[in-house]
């Protein structure tokens, strides 16, 4: 070392700061060495970790250990088997929750999906099994919603209304599509328990309307591929932004993929890119606005008195037919139309002339919500506003929370944990993302809907359905008619598209009674879109 010193001191000093990283690099090596752990290792275990976690274990030791629990593998896979009976019959399936990876181009797991998979086991050949994959929305949601609520086998507790009860848990749904059709449920990117693994991907890979799309339909190609049913007629379906989601991928698996769809179920639909500003966007919430009211008995008696679809055809009516040309005129609108307008909106909303006449005809959505109700110190929910709220103050002009989004997580959280535990032996410590970190999400180039128009054109096969509640109002059911009407200007496929509508509201199937209608009118849908054997797709 002395030696060393003194020929340090005659070397330049760059050469000396060379020398001593040298010796710091070698001094690292030899810790890791002595530690037990490779350089090779550290470079395994750095690409297989998604991150190293900040609440690691300690253990006697300042150095903080990697728990494997709690990081998601690439590939797992728990496979179990069940009965369930469905509409007095019983079926037996198999379930596989697990993971798949996500590629780069180079073939690097970027990131794992989280899916569950049911199929039945009692059936000869899939070749002309119905295959439906599932996505919800958000755009960070997870699956959980449709998966414990409305399709799948097993249903969570609720009251025949969707309200929370305790003991939490979950049952057999009576009512599942698993009778006539296998189902798998996708977890994007961060949602669920889905993760991004590679230390160094890049998030904008999957944080938008169209690379969303892409890196799915990848996924979807390959999961088909592994459970050998290319020959089973498919189906998408999605809620909310899941219906973007799924309007996409239609085409982009048409076009990119050559797989071709069956049918596409778009649940609370979103706009998917189809313009409605201005007068049609102030005008197509009246209908939605008089479903509330008529609900909280908000209504005059002449239309309280009527069945909800009479109340809601009247003010159909009036919004397509009087407020939209009105509204159009802008301030030439003449005095007499406006009072018409404004005594009428008054009429079919529950609320009063003045705030309308306040808002100039253009009432927004959260202001009703936190107005229908006021006089009553109550607010109403944004996704089903069946649901009240309690806000600190009256006044204002928005709600304080969303008193339904909050009334669903009380009763979806515990039980969606609970089942991947109890009853399909899927054991992580990685939480469960009911909605997770994925912005900012890129929304430019929403064209979804014309996707889905160009998808149906190219296969005759293709058939839409639409399902709305009608206290949704987030996503409302005039909005998702008005897409309806608009997906295909030149009407040449009004055959094949579809509206059914819910006395519920974003979540239609959380009442009970709409659990079963809503999951009669899919499997009606796909046994009416499935092609007779030999039948060509021709126009």
């Amino acid at each position: 070392m002395f030696e060393l010193r003194l020929h340090l001191f005659h070397l330049p000093l760059s050469a000396v700061i060379r020398t001593i990283k040298s010796l710091f690099t070698l001094l690292i090596m030899a810790c890791l060495l002595m530690a037990g752990l490779s350089l090779n290792a550290w470079a395994q275990q750095a690409t297989d970790f998604s991150v190293w976690q900040d609440d690691a274990v300690y253990e006697g030791t300042h150095e903080p250990q990697i728990t494997p629990s709690r990081i998601l593998p690439a590939e797992s896979a728990s496979v179990t088997e069940h009965t369930v009976t469905i509409n007095g019959e019983k079926v037996p399936y198999r379930a596989t929750a697990g993971t798949q990876p996500v590629w780069d181009d180079h073939g690097v797991v970027q990131a794992a999906l989280f899916y569950t998979f049911y199929e039945r086991t009692d059936v000869e050949s899939t070749e002309r099994r119905p295959l439906v994959i599932s996505f919800n929305g958000g755009p960070g949601s997870a699956s959980v919603w449709m998966h414990l609520a409305y399709t799948g086998p097993s249903v969570l507790n609720i009251d025949d209304e969707g309200y929370p009860i305790q003991p939490y848990g979950y049952q057999d749904n009576p009512y599942s599509i698993l009778d006539v059709a296998d189902i798998v449920f996708v977890n994007p990117v961060n949602t669920g328990y889905s993760r991004i693994l590679h230390p160094e991907a890049d998030r904008k890979q999957f944080f938008g309307v169209n690379q969303d799309i892409d890196y799915l339909a990848e996924w979807i190609n390959t999961f088909v591929s592994r459970v050998d049913r290319w020959a089973s007629p498919k189906y998408l379906i999605g809620e909310s932004y899941g219906t973007t989601r799924v309007s996409g991928l239609a085409n982009v698996l048409q076009n990119r993929h050559w797989m071709y769809i069956n049918g596409v179920i778009l649940v609370s639909p979103t706009g998917l890119g189809i313009d409605r500003s201005g007068p049609v966007n102030e005008a197509n919430r009246l209908p939605y606005y008089t479903a509330a009211a008529w609900y909280h008995e908000q209504l005059p008696e002449e239309l309280q008195s009527m069945d909800l679809l009479d109340a809601l055809e009247t003010s159909e009516q009036f919004t397509q037919n009087e407020l939209i040309p009105i509204l159009a005129k802008g301030a030439w609108m003449s005095e007499e139309e406006k009072e018409h307008a404004i005594a009428q909106f008054a009429r079919y909303s529950g609320l009063s002339e003045e705030v309308i006449r306040q808002h100039n005809l253009d009432v927004p959505t959260s202001f009703f919500w936190k107005d229908l109700l006021r006089h009553e110190g109550h607010t109403v929910g944004r996704l089903d506003s069946r649901y009240k709220g309690l806000d600190r103050s009256d006044a204002g002009a928005r709600p304080d929370f969303n008193s339904e989004l909050t009334s669903w997580l009380h009763s979806f959280t515990p039980a969606i944990n609970m089942y991947f535990k109890q009853h399909l032996n899927y054991e992580t410590d990685v939480k469960y993302n009911m909605f997770g970190p994925v912005n900012p999400w890129d929304r430019s180039g929403d064209r979804t809907g014309e996707q889905l128009r160009g998808a149906m054109a190219q296969n005759p096969y293709m058939h839409v359905l639409i399902q709305s509640g009608y206290y949704d109002g987030a996503t409302t059911y005039y909005d998702a008619k008005y897409t309806m009407w608009h997906l295909d200007p030149s009407g040449k496929m009004k055959e094949r598209l579809e509206f059914k509508g819910y006395r519920s509201g974003h979540m239609m199937y959380l009442r009970r009674e709409d659990l079963k209608n809503a999951n009669d009118d899919i499997r009606s849908f796909i046994q009416k879109s499935l092609a007779p054997a030999g039948t060509p797709a021709k126009y």
